[in-house]
């Protein structure tokens, strides 16, 4: 059984049931809350509004990239949520959790050229490799303010992380990447999620993966020959 986190609910077994994980177990998350601790601006008080916001949305991002079935999931409610980003349609939670937390938040109706990151190319798996590459240390995230309780709750978010690894063809510069949004979250009375809309600027994201120099071919093998060897499957980044 997995040791209890203190920011994350719902990451153990509860009795009767059997969860199944997208790598065979849970998630461990040492890494980025180290990151977190380390680079936080706000330590919210215990019990607080704050931090009960922020704990709920990283125990949501959990399960959104763990857990492979609706019904094992806890934070949401699946027949009412929808995620829209940046004002898009929302996606409704099986698309949500078919396409990954990355796909959902960064995809763009820019034209192709345009685009920064091509997320109908990628697949959760492709997605989630990626930033794993990028930010060895994980994608830590806070919330900076919380203008309104629930049910209708309105936040303001911080995510941030160090660009240590390969992202795209790009060499990693080692400088803190870090962008800032708004969001809001719609909760029933369990205070499970029903609609989670965000609002972001993805170039604050990608001026920092795109400064690194190209990688050559040979690089490039050498990169991934190192992300195979050392990358862990049970971590996650927020």
């Amino acid at each position: 059984m997995a040791a209890e986190d203190k920011y994350r609910s719902f990451l153990q077994d509860e009795p009767g049931q059997k969860i199944q994980w997208r790598h065979g177990g849970p998630p461990t998350y040492d890494s980025v809350n180290e990151l977190f601790e380390e680079g936080r601006t706000k330590e919210w008080p215990k019990g607080s509004l704050e931090e009960t916001v922020q704990n709920a949305i990283k125990s949501w991002e959990m399960e959104l990239s763990h857990k492979t079935r609706l019904q094992d999931f806890k934070t949401i409610n699946p027949d009412k949520f929808k995620l829209i980003v940046n004002g898009k349609e929302g996606l409704p939670a099986e698309e949500t959790l078919a396409v990954g937390s990355y796909n959902a938040l960064l995809k763009s109706s820019l034209p192709g050229e345009f685009q920064f990151y091509k997320a109908e190319e990628e697949s959760f798996e492709s997605s989630h490799e990626a930033f794993r590459s990028a930010f060895p240390r994980g994608f830590a995230w806070e919330v900076l303010n919380v203008y309104s309780g629930p049910p209708l709750i309105t936040f303001k978010f911080r995510h941030w992380g160090f660009f240590e690894g390969p992202f795209k063809g790009h060499a990693h510069t080692g400088e803190k990447v870090e962008f800032y949004g708004l969001g809001t979250l719609k909760v029933d009375e369990s205070l499970r999620a029903e609609d989670v809309e965000i609002y972001y600027d993805p170039a604050e994201l990608f001026g920092g993966l795109l400064k690194g120099s190209p990688i050559s071919e040979s690089e490039k093998e050498d990169s991934n020959s190192t992300a195979t060897t050392q990358g862990c499957p049970f971590s996650k980044k927020i």
